[in-house]
């Protein structure tokens, strides 16, 4: 419980705002209960003057009062129970929000040690689990201690020795629900593990669906999800066995319960102790007593489970963003786009070495840097640098001569436009997918960046122009168009430094040779760093860097580099137009087949 209890501490403020609307809901939890004992006692007046004594005029005025009552109990009833679940879906869509919100500050080395599907069921299945904790579980158990309080109270005024002996098998439902939390909270916890599981497998499977038919991996992916399934069903099945032993428990001890005070109340009548209308309403008493102290043994169960996902929730939260905003904020300026690293070391989170050693290099406003370097040199690390994913370890990185340590993270990426080597497509229009660059911009403005990135012309060649839906992994658009498209986007953005990374990789020749000239148009007057293999744009930088294991191991332009004969010179040679006939046979050697595979 001490789980429980620290949970409820953590997620209980942000039920600020709404704490007036659960005190109604109290109030109402208190006039239904009033009501319903209102009836309970019009019964037994009916019992004892109406239906035992066969009168017609004993009947007219107990029926009116208890319809009254009825009403009364069922009009407040609807309006708490609405007000509770209105309330309830509040606290899940803030605490929903308040997890997401934190969950995008975290550095892209966090979601590589999570699961996507993993993630998806923490924000739904765990965030409606705390809800059950802290809203309706609170609402719940407070109505359970005033509800059983009340009905106790009503019972001991009718029969106070009657209520002794039947109140001594009360403790009953607490040891027993004190017996079960334990397994049921483990079982739980195993469920909503297996819950991650499976929506990870089935959206890995999607996200890679043609490497999956390509390989012919269905039948792989099926044993995976199996695999899942049966942990979640083993967890599931223990889960739901559990609980329903105790919910049978619980029906055996409330039956006992209810046959001693019938066999109580058949002695206390016949010896002219009691009239059959006290009997019944002390029943009556009793049947709406046990449900609320079944309730309380039975928030102990659900409190138990919660607390899982409080648990994977907390993991969320308790994760530390690799950057946040400065304490002491530099103002805004006017950006002129100064790039500098100096002295820049950096190393992942548990990485074993590091990806950047002591580089140090300027670009000036305007001007257009290419950075390149065989794979895994560390160039992509520059980006993610420079756009503040990461912090450097050693050495600082400056904008304008600030620290970028200085810059609020908005401003910066703000003023620094970034084409990641993936074209990022969002689910929306054309439009929307383009003015995503500078939210609130004009359809003019967006419709220019379109002619400015050469998009216009297909886009208004397809079926609803710019009002075309599109979405991630499109095929209504070539490769090719998706880059311009992105192109579009940061030209719209209009930012002073300008960042490339790939912008041509995964692209044809021809598809590629029609970005260039986009391109050339973005790069314009503003600070570019490019991060490419493909060099057809590097004669025109005005610096080059070659990166080799983390290390800056040469600069200079084009020529100068191509003159030294370096590693830029063997990256910029182009391949020989012919090569030596001896080296290829005239015709490729048939493969191999071994002699159980041909054909008869």
């Amino acid at each position: 419980m001490r789980q429980a209890r620290a949970a409820f501490r953590r997620f209980w403020p942000l039920t600020r705002g709404d704490r007036g609307w659960l005190a109604v809901i109290l109030a109402c939890v208190v006039v239904s209960t009033l009501a319903e004992t209102a009836s309970i006692l019009l019964f037994a007046d009916l019992t004892d003057h109406a239906l035992q004594a066969g009168s017609l005029a004993a009947f007219w005025g107990p029926a009116a009062a208890w319809l009254g009552v009825a009403v009364l109990g069922a009009l407040v009833g609807y309006l708490g129970n609405s007000l509770a679940t209105w309330t309830a879906e509040r606290f899940v869509r803030r605490l929903r929000a308040h997890a997401f919100r934190h969950l995008q500050q975290l550095s892209p080395d966090f979601f590589q040690r999570h699961r996507q599907g993993d993630l998806v069921e923490r924000l739904t299945g765990d965030v409606e689990a705390i809800e059950q904790l802290v809203v309706s579980g609170a609402v719940g158990a407070v109505s359970a201690v005033f509800s059983a309080v009340f009905y106790a109270a009503a019972a001991f005024w009718l029969r106070w020795d009657l209520a002794l002996v039947t109140f001594v098998l009360a403790p009953l439902f607490l040891l027993a629900a004190r017996r079960f939390a334990g397994r049921i909270k483990k079982a739980s916890q195993d469920e909503r593990v297996a819950d991650g599981a499976i929506t990870s497998v089935v959206t890995e499977s999607l996200t890679n669906i043609v490497l999956t038919q390509a390989y012919n991996r269905r039948r792989d992916e099926e044993e995976r999800l199996d695999t899942e399934a049966r942990a979640w069903l083993r967890a599931s099945v223990r889960g739901a066995r559990l609980s329903e032993l105790y919910e049978q428990f619980v029906e055996v001890v409330e039956t006992l319960c209810v046959l001693t005070v019938i066999g109580l109340g058949v002695w206390e009548i016949s010896a002219g102790r009691m009239t059959l209308g006290q009997l019944l309403a002390f029943a009556a008493f009793l049947g709406y007593l046990y449900p609320p102290v079944r309730s309380l043994g039975g928030l102990g169960l659900t409190v138990t489970a919660a607390t899982a996902g409080a648990e994977r929730i907390g993991e969320i939260l308790d994760a530390e963003p690799a950057v946040t905003d400065p304490a002491r904020p530099v103002p805004a300026w006017p950006v002129r786009g100064r790039v500098g690293f100096h002295d820049v070391t950096f190393r992942y989170p548990e990485a074993s070495r590091a990806a950047l050693r002591d580089v140090t290099f300027e670009a000036g406003p305007g001007r257009f840097v290419v950075i390149t370097g065989a794979s895994g040199a560390g160039k992509s690390t520059l980006t993610a640098l420079l756009t503040r994913f990461y912090d450097p370890t050693a050495g600082v990185i400056r904008l304008d001569g600030v620290p970028l340590t200085d810059v609020p993270l908005d401003f910066l990426r703000e003023n620094i436009a970034l084409l990641p080597q993936r074209t990022l497509v969002l689910r929306g229009t054309v439009r929307e997918n383009i003015a995503c660059g500078r939210p609130g911009a004009s359809d003019a403005e967006i419709e220019r960046a379109a002619r400015d990135a050469a998009a216009h012309a297909f886009v208004s060649a397809l079926p609803d122009g710019y009002d075309t839906r599109i979405a991630p992994g499109t095929t209504a658009l070539s490769g090719g168009q998706v880059r311009r498209l992105a192109i579009a986007r940061a030209m719209l953005r209009a930012a002073p430094v300008l960042v490339l990374d790939e912008p041509t990789a995964g692209l044809d020749a021809v598809a590629a040779r029609q970005v260039v000239q986009p391109l050339r148009r973005l790069m314009s007057g503003r600070t570019t760093i490019m991060i490419t293999h493909d060099l057809t744009l590097a004669p025109d930088a005005d610096r080059i860097l070659v990166m080799d294991h983390g290390r800056l191991v040469e600069e200079g332009t084009h020529t100068e580099l191509i003159a030294r004969g370096g590693a830029y010179a063997r990256l910029a040679a182009p391949l020989p137009e012919t090569l030596d006939r001896r080296e290829i046979p005239d015709r490729p050697e048939p493969l191999n087949r071994p002699e159980t595979l041909k054909r008869p």
